[in-house]
């Protein structure tokens, strides 16, 4: 199923993220570019950008090798509470020696800038925010410096660095987010996207793999590049979730237009298509404006600084999990290959049945298991 059960007869909507802000976009790209390929965030990521790109429910699932019902229930929570859904919420354990309430406040004042409360500081020490907890006016919170840290650790706050980010300053902003939502909805069998994922270089990758405990698999110690690198300039097609590409030295208008000319080979003959695409200089001279002109492609830009709107970034994960993590190609050729490689059995994979009755096994016992919830963090306001 691709969307929720109709209420009195109104037609579903299909189940798609909300549109997301800046700070959500680039923190979910965040996480798929420096993430753990294993954890529940990094996966959980790559189905709130696969939806935001336009994906439905099926191609979001064979992506990430979860099921529909898992991926439809990150992304009701998603829009419930945003960010928070990144993290489960697991249940167990003795019964709360500080109510729900007292630990709202608390998670308030470790993320409120200290000099707002009238402290001569600029951050929380655990030890300065425990001794201000205990004098707080009207309220009796009483804990150490261990539980607290375990206590906000559980609710997502960890003491870190500060991080700057860049809000689009597009003036189109929401008109270009618009024009995207509409051609993914009205038009999805025409609809492409283009993006180089890269730099690749040629040097040994750390990953994951089963292994005998305590003998890991090992991989050489360098980490110089030596090769050059290449760009991985892929096209996918969101109407029958097809993911194609070459390997180039250099990004550039000569290689975006001869991806955009195999885009028009693989689209209907004749009928208009739309290739969404980010606002590289290289993705809109006036060469490639004018072959798009002639040719009825309409170009989707991304606004700035938001190119987690391309339906093809969550499909670059997968890529680098199963490309690069845990490789060590002796040189650029190789590399290639495997990369067409992976292609290949990705696409050729995408509806075969033993995916798709692993898919309904896996549906089926998640819906027979009880008590087991995908959930966040309350979102708890600063004072």
């Amino acid at each position: 199923m691709e969307s929720d059960p109709a209420i009195g007869g109104a037609v579903a909507e299909p189940v798609r993220v909300r549109r997301l802000t800046d700070q959500e976009g680039q923190k979910l790209q965040q996480i798929m570019r420096r993430g753990s390929t294993n954890s529940v965030r990094y996966r959980r990521a790559m189905m709130l950008l696969a939806s935001a790109g336009g994906n439905r429910l099926p191609v979001i699932a064979r992506l990430v090798q979860a099921d529909e019902d898992t991926v439809r229930d990150v992304i009701h929570r998603f829009n419930e509470i945003g960010l928070a859904c990144l993290d489960p919420q697991w249940a167990g354990g003795r019964p709360r020696r500080l109510s729900l309430d007292d630990e709202d406040f608390v998670v308030a004042t470790a993320t409120t800038r200290p000099t707002k409360l009238g402290q001569p500081f600029t951050r929380w020490p655990i030890r300065k925010l425990t001794a201000y907890l205990r004098k707080v006016h009207g309220r009796v919170i009483r804990i150490g410096r261990e539980a607290l840290r375990c206590l906000l650790a559980r609710r997502g706050v960890t003491f870190q660095r500060t991080k700057t980010w860049k809000e689009s300053t597009d003036p189109e902003y929401d008109a270009k987010l618009d024009r995207i939502e509409h051609v993914l909805e009205h038009f999805p069998d025409r609809v492409f996207a283009f993006d180089e994922f890269g730099p690749l270089g040629i040097r040994p990758t750390g990953g994951s793999c089963w292994a005998e405990q305590g003998r890991p698999d090992r991989l050489p110690a360098t980490y110089h590049r030596t090769q050059g690198v290449t760009y991985f300039h892929g096209c996918y097609s969101v109407g029958d979730d097809t993911l194609w590409g070459v390997n180039r030295r250099r990004k550039g208008a000569a290689n975006t237009l001869a991806a955009l000319k195999s885009i028009r080979a693989a689209g209907p003959d004749g009928v208009p298509i739309y290739v969404i695409l980010d606002n590289l200089s290289a993705h809109k001279g006036a060469k490639i404006r004018t072959w798009a002109r002639k040719n009825k492609v309409e170009l989707c830009f991304t606004p700035t600084n938001a190119s987690w709107a391309n339906p093809i970034e969550a499909h670059f994960g997968p890529l680098r999990q199963f490309t690069l993590a845990n490789s060590n190609h002796p040189n650029h050729p190789v590399q290639t290959r495997e990369l067409h490689r992976y292609l290949r059995w990705r696409n050729a994979n995408a509806r075969h049945p033993d995916v798709l009755a692993a898919q309904r096994r896996e549906r089926a016992r998640i819906r027979s298991e009880k008590g087991i919830r995908w959930g966040g963090r309350p979102i708890s306001l600063a004072a």
